[in-house]
């Protein structure tokens, strides 16, 4: 398979009252086409000061960050909104919704940032919503929505635009367990279909036996990459080693009210 981003020797560095801080350490890895990479450890690990450099919204302090052949840490500030808009999806926490807008309007904002909206895409918009349950949820407005639907809204938007990478950061933070494995199992299975790099930002260890390769980073190195599904399973304490059992997607969640932190202020400006 394809490998549609890598990262060499990736570092961040900050100034800390005792000195120099690697937030994130000589990191390496790739990510293939169709695969989905669930990126785990603890508080103060580095994960999310990863994800963040991945997504184009912070330049490393050294090594290289490749998405389909291009480096992002040799482009400028301008260049990497365009191609963060063009190349990268996301999905968040908080979900990010608009909230004057329905849960079409939002899917279709990412089409019409990058110059794409049409007919034809518009019904590409429809047709996602409607393959995630949401077919009688398309005018709704994100306060109409439960949280796992809201959740949903938020993965159709982040792969509407045909984008090489996909990244979700703590997408289930929100969501209580069911919600959270239905939206997990629903994100990795669009990962797999529309052969898209994935990878998932997550504390929540119960939610990697989704994923094909998991990450374990710790003081901002990898410490360890497991890719057996005995070792994931291990990990996730399931004690199996097969994939967790499908879902309905379609099923109704409690309406829960989605999350207003700093982390949303910062994902407002990403778009």
């Amino acid at each position: 398979m394809r490998v549609v981003l890598e990262t060499q020797a990736v570092t961040k560095t900050y100034q800390g009252g005792s000195g120099l801080i690697n937030a994130v350490d000589a990191v390496a890895l790739s990510v293939h086409e169709g695969e989905f990479v669930a990126l785990v450890g603890p508080s103060g690990s580095g994960k999310t000061t990863m994800l963040a450099m991945l997504a184009a919204l912070l330049k490393p302090t050294a090594g290289a960050i490749l998405i389909d052949g291009q480096d992002l840490s040799t482009m400028s500030e301008a260049q990497r909104t365009a191609f963060r808009r063009e190349k990268i999806g996301f999905t968040f926490q908080a979900n990010n919704l608009v909230p004057f807008l329905t849960a079409l309007e939002n899917v279709e904002l990412m089409l019409r940032l990058n110059g794409k909206l049409d007919k034809a895409s518009q019904a590409r918009a429809r047709d996602l919503l409607a393959r995630l349950g949401l077919g009688d949820r398309l005018h709704n407005l994100p306060r109409q929505l439960s949280g796992g639907q809201q959740q949903r809204v938020a993965i159709a938007r982040a792969l509407i635009h045909n984008p090489q990478v996909v990244l979700a950061d703590e997408p289930t933070a929100s969501l209580d367990t069911e919600r959270a494995f239905q939206a997990v199992e629903t994100f990795a299975a669009l990962i797999h279909e529309q052969r898209r790099a994935g990878i998932m930002v997550t504390h929540d260890l119960r939610m990697v036996p989704y994923a094909d390769t998991v990450i374990q980073m710790l003081d901002g190195k990898v410490s360890s990459v497991l890719t057996s599904r005995a070792d994931i399973a291990a990990l996730a304490g399931t004690g199996r080693g097969d994939r967790p059992p499908t879902r309905d997607i379609t099923s109704e969640a409690r309406p829960v009210n989605p999350l207003r932190t700093p982390e949303l202020a910062a994902a407002l400006n990403v778009v």
